[in-house]
């Protein structure tokens, strides 16, 4: 008797439940019941729907609205608190409430559930009925773009959607049902609670970026401190190694760390140095990650990612007693037998060293006073020489001029030194149109690189040549003696000036060489050297700052830059008019690749060192038929003598 009182206890409640269902179904058939695996699987339908009786609905034939109150109170806490429900208290009829993101009561499914509108892996697209429609996104003036194209873009979106269940969704950065704007801060990613939210997944690194400049600051309230956000995005997040990630070795300096760094208000604001990015940009490492470059040390191979701390500070990697340690990570023995110097300084600061200072000054009056010379002396040359037109009585005869070893070290220049120009302004200017090619090759091949050093190399064979023939060759070694400078070259120089100006009726004649020739065979020699010192320095720079001060390699690339550009404008306005543009000699002095010179230019310009080598080319005596000075070796349809 009193098993049967216990049954009918327990039966009781159940009856009229099950008497309820029962009639729901019968009139609202597949509606009436629970999608399978429902949260609310083991529910009666008048415990969602309170207004139904065992005995139909109210007499007004209208439900009240399901309270999903009832049972999660603590969730519509923290709903009435968010953005959804002000909005929705706005009677914004876009407004979500709970069947928005969860769906019918009836279809509800728990967030464990892969079919679930909340699962991890389906919120983007619950999300996304609202935020990534561009009608709601316009009407609510919400200030991301596409956030949740670019979170499905992003590292977290696509783990996500690869089934990672630790990999960050809406809900883990926005919150589930308390959702408020990034403004308030009570929200997860307001600027002073961003570290926080993102250090739920990534421990040590907020653990290092708390104890960061960065860090601090942010914990203290300074808004402009970077956070992660900041520095890594917001909802296209992406791996460091790929191309568009903001921590990207290509952008992190330029375009993440310079966003700050560069901008002259902050600099004001905060006393930090203002020509930090644009010092890096045109250092060796600056100028090579412009170019492509992945390896190149960047900011945070030096200063760190998340663990930034001011270069006072002993713990710092840019610490003055650490620096011998960072650069060494790349540059083995940097710093053991002199300290690093300043590394980022600008032009023209008063954190350049002096020698680089002495060098820059010294080029930047060089420069321009050694062009203008140039320009001057030739565009006068040029312009008499139109006037008083060219000589008559071509006789189109030649004669021997170099020979095939000079030629030879002449043709391995013309090689080199284009090259060497082109891919050596390509570092320097890596953003312009014709340097483009060059950099878009450039990557971790080191294209450029790769052909600069090749064609700096056969440069150096061209004068090891040249230096080698004439050790050996006796007779071409006097031009040595003849290539000096002496008193009679600048008489022949101020009586070429008075000469052009008008002042001067005879034009002064030369030797074998003229004052012309014997400035640019110097000042090349002088400029190789030059460049190849300060090109080696560069190369091998591991033992550059292994041994030397680091102000060296400073000094080396300043001198490198500007005696390039010395040199390059040199050949231009200077040896391209003497063996092209001279109308004495155009189209062109074609004698370093056929070895002959013009026998009426020789004449007319160096009538004594014309007479010596037809003496020296006339054939014995008995010979007939002897060349004169009137009737030289070779004439224009003739091979002429042998050149050696």
């Amino acid at each position: 008797m009193s098993s049967l009182l216990v049954v009918l206890i327990f039966l009781l409640p159940v009856a009229p439940s099950a008497t309820a269902d029962a009639d729901c179904v019968a009139c609202h058939g597949d509606k009436g019941e629970l999608k399978q695996e429902s949260v609310h699987e083991g529910l009666a339908c008048i415990d969602c729907h309170a207004g139904a009786g065992a005995k139909g609905h109210p007499d007004s034939g209208k439900m009240p609205h399901v309270q999903c109150a009832s049972c999660h109170e603590d969730v519509d806490k923290d709903y009435r608190q968010s953005v959804h429900a002000e909005l929705h208290a706005q009677g914004d009829a876009a407004a979500p409430d709970c069947a928005s993101c969860h769906g019918p009561s009836h279809e509800i499914l728990p967030a464990s559930n892969p079919a679930s509108r909340t699962a991890k892996r389906n919120l983007p697209e619950t999300c996304g009925a609202c935020h990534a429609n561009p009608d709601f996104l316009a009407k609510h003036k919400v200030p991301f773009a596409r956030p949740v194209e670019t979170y499905r873009l992003s590292v977290h979106g696509r783990a996500v959607q690869k089934g990672d269940a630790k990999a960050a969704s809406c809900s883990d950065c926005h919150g589930s049902h308390a959702i408020v704007p990034a403004r308030s801060e009570r929200s997860p990613i307001h600027h002073s609670n961003v570290a926080t939210t993102c250090s739920k997944c990534h421990v040590e690194i907020g653990k290092a970026f708390a104890g960061s400049v960065h860090g601090e600051a942010a914990a203290r309230g300074v808004r402009d401190a970077p956070v992660c956000t900041d520095c890594h995005g917001e909802h296209e997040i992406l791996a460091p190694a790929e191309a568009g990630s903001l921590v990207n070795a290509a952008r992190v300096s330029t375009v993440t760390c310079g966003r700050c760094h560069g901008d002259e208000r902050l600099a004001q604001k905060f006393n930090l140095p203002a020509d930090r990015v644009a010092a890096y940009k045109d250092s060796f490492h600056g100028l090579a990650q412009r170019s492509g470059s992945q390896t190149v040390a960047n900011c945070a191979s030096c200063h760190g990612i998340h663990n930034i701390l001011p270069s006072r500070d002993p713990g710092s990697t840019v610490h003055p007693a650490n620096l011998g340690k960072t650069c060494g990570a790349c540059h083995p023995g940097a710093g053991q037998r002199f300290a690093i110097g300043r590394i980022h300084f600008g032009a023209g600061t008063a954190s350049e060293h002096p020698v680089v200072r002495a060098i820059r000054i010294l080029y930047l009056w060089l420069i321009p006073l050694t062009l203008g010379f140039m320009a001057i002396h030739n565009g006068l040359d040029f312009v008499a020489k139109l006037v008083r037109g060219a000589p008559g009585g071509r006789s189109g005869q030649r004669v021997p001029r170099m020979n095939r070893h000079f030629r030879i070290a002449h043709g391995l220049t013309v090689l080199s030194f284009p090259v060497l120009v082109v891919t050596g302004f390509a570092l320097k200017y890596p953003e312009s149109w014709w340097a483009r090619p060059l950099v878009a090759w450039e990557g971790e091949a080191a294209f450029r690189g790769a052909v600069h050093r090749i064609a700096a190399v056969v440069l150096l064979l061209s004068l090891l040549y040249h230096v080698v023939h004439l050790a050996v060759s006796r007779r071409d070694r006097s031009i040595l003696r003849q290539l000096m400078p002496a008193l009679g070259d600048a008489r022949a120089l101020w009586g070429t000036f008075c000469y052009n100006l008008g002042l001067a009726k005879e034009r002064p004649t030369f030797g074998r060489f003229s004052y012309g020739e014997k400035m640019e065979y110097l000042a090349y020699m002088w400029g190789s050297a030059v460049m190849a010192v300060t090109g080696c320095l560069l190369w091998f720079n591991n033992i550059t700052l292994a041994y030397l001060p680091s102000w060296v390699a400073d000094a080396a690339t300043a001198t490198h830059f500007y005696e390039a550009v010395l040199a390059t404008l040199s050949i231009l306005v200077w040896h391209f008019y003497m063996v092209i543009f001279d109308p004495a000699v155009y189209p062109m002095d074609l004698s370093w690749i056929t070895g002959q010179a013009s026998a009426d230019h020789l004449r007319e310009t160096r009538p004594e060192y014309y007479r010596e080598l037809v003496r020296s080319l006339e054939p014995p005596a008995s010979t007939p038929a002897a060349p004169t000075e009137a009737a030289p070796l070779a004439g224009p349809d003739t091979k002429g003598p042998p050149d050696e």
